[in-house]
């Protein structure tokens, strides 16, 4: 196992960020001397300057709690379980989106694609899908895109599967993760043979066609992120609400 200093860590975000070091010296308000200096070992930055390099950076929290205890310091963020006390805002916060978007379906997942909570509009999807693919964690990638999920019911799989392809493409480059890489191996390598799939100039937004009881239903979705989140938990769970593309798909849901 390779340990990194925190210079050669804050190093590789740097390179990662396509930032030179008078660059990163400019956003942080520092000297590039002294970023220099951090990187190559021969000033050891204080906790503030850390994270305040990092910021500059755009590091995830848990990605700042690496490089605090390579430097030495304590992790500065926490990491609880979402029903824990601590989070008990947050969560009922979570919990009144998914209500509120009811009729509609709505799912919270984390930094995995795991999928922490749903509102009761998705339960029916998931009648259509094998008992072990529904065994936690259950994973959205793989639920939508293996056969045995809700791959048959997609009509425009291959729009689907490229949507997860560029999200997890910027998800990686943004912040390297191991078993998220060995997902999109699984799952998203696109092959030479692979269809491009249809669009319709007249959407504005690429949506998901599901075939169901002989009806087609056109959804489009939008992500909503906590703002500022000091919690390793928070930081790392989305909420992806799916909305009707068009009256037809509407009146599926509302009737």
């Amino acid at each position: 196992m390779i340990v990194y200093t925190v210079g050669e860590l804050l190093r590789q975000w740097r390179h990662r960020r396509g930032l030179s070091q008078l660059d990163l010296a400019i956003a942080a308000d520092v000297s590039a001397r002294h970023v220099s200096l951090v990187e190559t070992g021969r000033s050891r930055p204080s906790a503030n300057m850390i994270l305040r390099l990092a910021d500059q950076l755009r590091v995830p929290l848990r990605d700042r709690n690496r490089l605090l205890l390579a430097a030495g310091f304590a992790p500065r963020y926490a990491e609880r379980p979402l029903d824990d006390t601590a989070l008990s805002a947050a969560l009922d916060a979570v919990r009144r989106v998914l209500q509120a978007h009811e009729p509609f379906p709505a799912l919270v997942f984390d930094r995995r694609w795991n999928i922490v909570m749903t509102n009761r509009a998705v339960d029916p999807f998931f009648a259509h899908v094998a008992p072990d693919l529904l065994r936690p964690p259950v994973n959205l990638v793989r639920l939508g895109l293996d056969p045995r999920g809700l791959a048959p019911l997609v009509v425009n799989l291959a729009d689907v599967r490229a949507v997860f392809r560029s999200r997890i493409s910027r998800q990686l480059a943004a912040a390297p993760d191991k078993e998220l890489t060995a997902i999109y191996e699984e799952l998203l390598n696109p092959s030479p043979e692979e269809p491009t799939g249809q669009r319709v100039d007249a959407d504005v937004v690429i949506p998901m066609i599901l075939r169901i009881d002989g009806r087609e239903l056109r959804l489009f979705s939008t992500i909503t992120t906590f703002g500022t989140p000091m919690d390793l938990t928070i930081d790392e769970i989305a909420i992806e609400s799916y909305y009707p593309a068009d009256p037809e798909s509407a009146a599926f849901f509302t009737g």
